[in-house]
């Protein structure tokens, strides 16, 4: 990482050792933490996922959000072999390295499919969960997906692709595209973001997926959201989530594609809070 880029870019936080990785990560508010765990899409960061969100709640809590291995600030060992396993012990290994026995998850797509395997892995270590768009199940690879995890670095396959994700096209601008696409072509970033989900990428579906018996194992409150309008990510798979886990809510962002935090970034961040107050109030002394 340069002086230079540390200094201009928002996308870098914190600097921490997680797991063996150095970790580029944003700490911001104070009460009960929350780790937010972001998608998958190239060119991707936590502030580039979580930035609409970050100020909305970080106010009432203490909100996390790393830029997990192979992604964004932190680094991309050579030779690593990026996994499902390999991501679960980077995101318990950060909660270690912080001293947080316990956290509440928020995962978006890729970062849902991760949050289901931490709880089902570590079910100590997650207080409530939140999926957001979420993969961790296992479906047919959508064309968007396909695209999104298929991508080559550049300003006209970066709009077409920043399209995919959102109902309301007019988020997509070319300034932000340019953005995205300068993130993706930064030294390494797409020989690492190549080596995760190679084709057939139906693979990386079936990869990220969990055994639908130990998702109905879980015992968490969680709060399932998703865009009506997703391409990325089908609706349907939202809907067997909100069924398999027992202690489950849904609800459905109608007009709203995969960017369901950037879209509707006000009522996301509204309904993400009062889902874990409940939380916090049930905890606090009478």
């Amino acid at each position: 990482m340069s002086t230079v880029a540390a200094t201009v870019s928002p996308e870098v936080g914190s600097s921490i050792v997680a797991a063996g990785i150095r970790t580029n990560y944003h700490d911001l508010g104070k009460g009960s933490p929350v780790l937010l765990l972001h998608g998958s899409g190239p060119g991707v960061s936590a502030w580039a996922n979580w930035r609409a969100v970050l100020p909305s709640l970080s106010s009432h809590r203490r909100v996390i959000a790393p830029d997990l291995v192979g992604f964004g600030y932190s680094d991309r060992p050579a030779g690593h072999r990026y996994g499902l396993e390999t991501w679960v012990a980077h995101a318990v290994g950060l909660l270690d390295a912080l001293a947080l026995p316990q956290v509440d998850l928020v995962g978006n797509s890729f970062g849902g499919a991760l949050a289901l395997a931490v709880a089902i892995r570590h079910p100590q270590r997650v207080r409530r969960l939140v999926l957001m768009g979420s993969a961790g199940l296992r479906f047919e690879l959508t064309p968007a997906l396909d695209e999104v995890w298929g991508y080559q670095p550049s300003f006209e396959a970066m709009r077409k692709m920043m399209d995919l994700f959102a109902f309301d096209r007019s988020l997509v601008t070319d300034a932000l595209a340019q953005l995205r696409y300068e993130a993706s072509r930064r030294p390494g970033v797409q020989e690492a973001y190549s080596a995760m989900f190679p084709a057939p990428r139906q693979n990386g579906v079936d990869a990220l997926s969990s055994d639908e018996a130990q998702i109905a194992a879980l015992r968490h409150e969680t709060l399932v959201i998703h865009g009506r309008e997703d391409r990325v990510i089908p609706l349907e798979t939202s809907l067997r989530l909100a069924t398999l886990i027992p202690k489950a809510q849904l609800h459905v962002f109608g007009q709203c594609g995969h960017w369901t935090q950037i879209e509707h970034a006000a009522r996301f961040a509204k309904l993400v809070d009062a889902f874990l107050a409940e939380a916090d109030a049930s905890s606090s002394p009478t």
